[in-house]
């Protein structure tokens, strides 16, 4: 994903969720940080589907490295849903309702 064939959006819609990820792990008491980790993965999974078909290249025009790059990028996408459901039962067993 990092090839420059996504736009910088992307990268950082993606980075500063992670971080936000890490704070809710670091924070094991905090409930607010949790439910903003779900949201942002939420709207990452929306985001990464917008970048995705816009800004995908011509078949013609898709380089080895290109191509790897998309490929991750649609792997990560597949794997949000798995990751959103791992951070619902977090949530779940810090009592949220």
């Amino acid at each position: 994903c990092m090839n420059y064939m996504l736009p910088a959006s992307y990268a950082w819609g993606n980075f500063s969720v992670l971080a936000v990820g890490i704070w809710a792990i670091v924070q094991r008491d905090s409930l607010d940080a949790i439910v903003l980790f779900l949201t942002g993965l939420l709207l990452t999974v929306l985001t990464d589907i917008i970048h995705i078909s816009v800004f995908y290249p011509a078949h013609d025009h898709l380089g080895d490295t290109s191509r790897f790059s998309v490929g991750m990028a649609i792997f990560s996408l597949l794997l949000k849903p798995l990751s959103c459901y791992l951070v619902y039962r977090m949530y779940r067993e810090r009592g949220g309702e």
